[in-house]
């Protein structure tokens, strides 16, 4: 299992993952709300949208934008379980453990910290 840093090392090396950033509107709605408020938004969106063992619509489950961690979960990788498979060989139609929800939501954190600034 790779740590944060070794996934986000490896995010960074996409060229597709690594060209998501945050807009200033996204950055605005992070200083306003508090970035407990946006962990827990990105722990319902994980397990809302992603955990599910049978998601309907797969693969489309993410919008592009509209909230500062949809577009983490694109640059990470964790906007379906197809994206979740290929990158970190998540299986397909299973549930996700209350641990790999977790795990996902610190990665997503640790990526908008380092949009933000707040970690190097």
């Amino acid at each position: 299992m790779q740590t944060v840093e070794e996934a986000l090392n490896k995010l960074r090396r996409s060229g597709f993952r690594s060209r998501f950033h945050l807009s200033e509107t996204d950055k605005a709605y992070i200083a306003e709300k508090g970035m407990d408020t946006v962990r827990r938004h990105a722990a319902d969106f994980v397990r809302e949208r992603l955990a599910p063992a049978d998601i309907p619509n797969d693969g489309k489950q993410t919008p592009m934008r509209g909230h500062p961690v949809f577009i983490a979960q694109h640059a990470c990788a964790c906007c379906c379980r197809g994206c979740l498979y290929k990158w970190y060989k998540v299986e397909k139609n299973t549930e996700l453990t209350a641990e790999r929800q977790e795990k996902i939501v610190n990665l997503l954190m640790a990526w908008i910290e380092n949009e933000i600034g707040d970690k190097p």
